[in-house]
């Protein structure tokens, strides 16, 4: 269901986006991928971009075609740059090439977020996330930050709470909703990636083997792809605003912990 479709990517160059890129296009799709970094091998068209400030949004918006079917963000940083990038790629960014893009994404096209396992807490603090969420446009993140405060240290988890959060109100907007665009979102739990190293500092060893244990094994970008193509396809046409725990059942360990069933 994704043959002939025009796909965008972000964060094809590694991990997760590369490997959703290479079966987008065995399954028949053209894709344009968005990166920093040159992909190693080719995967249909490229553009380098850096989402982690409007200027580069917006010159990597002029260079995509004026019709699309799909957007898929998956690009993201694991939080060792600190919290105020993290939360203008993982989120800020992330928002702001969905909204620029929007009007050029097909009626009943889709957009799918990779959100995270380390999301799972936007309930508990949703009065955090909502201030963040309506913060609108790319602002001050340093600043907004501050103002809030966020301590550095937990800039990825927040990122992913406030893309969770975000992706149900999106369904919901009228840029999106008007023209059936279906907005959801995708969340790993520990995946074998270039940044799972990266994850280790930032979220610390005792919790990512904890998650690795509840399921048998971290996930591999093989796991993700499908579940986000799927998102990103015809066959999803009736699911909107959704979050798919793509995560080998960890979202429900926790949950039975949490809740206590």
């Amino acid at each position: 269901m994704l043959n002939g479709k025009t796909i965008v990517i972000t964060g094809v160059s590694s991990g997760i986006g590369a490997r959703t890129a290479e079966l987008a296009i065995a399954q028949g799709a053209d894709v344009i991928g968005i990166d920093m970094r040159d992909p190693p091998a080719a995967q249909g068209a490229f553009l380098k971009g850096d989402l982690s400030d409007p200027e580069g949004i917006a010159a990597i918006v002029r260079q995509l075609p004026q019709r699309v079917d799909a957007l898929l963000n998956v690009a993201g940083v694991s939080g060792t740059g600190g919290a105020a990038v993290t939360l203008a790629i993982n989120f800020y960014g992330l928002r702001l090439l969905t909204e620029s893009l929007a009007p050029r994404i097909r009626e009943g096209g889709a957009v799918v977020n990779v959100a995270s396992i380390a999301g799972y807490g936007w309930r508990a603090n949703l009065a955090r996330a909502k201030a963040l969420v309506g913060v609108p446009g790319f602002p001050d993140v340093a600043k907004i930050l501050a103002d809030n405060g966020v301590p550095n240290e937990i800039g990825y988890p927040l990122s992913k709470e406030l893309l969770i959060l975000w992706t149900q109100i999106a369904a919901h907007q009228p840029l999106f909703k008007q023209r059936g665009i279906r907005v959801n979102a995708v969340s790993p739990g520990p995946v074998e990636t270039p940044i799972l190293t990266q994850f280790r500092t930032v979220l610390g060893d005792a919790k990512v083997d904890s998650d690795i244990s509840r399921t048998g094994r971290a996930g591999t970008a093989s796991d993700i792809a499908p579940a986000i193509l799927f998102a990103a396809s015809d066959a999803a046409r009736w699911i909107n605003g959704a979050n798919l725990a793509a995560d080998g059942g960890l979202e429900a360990s926790i949950n039975a912990d949490v809740i206590g069933f």
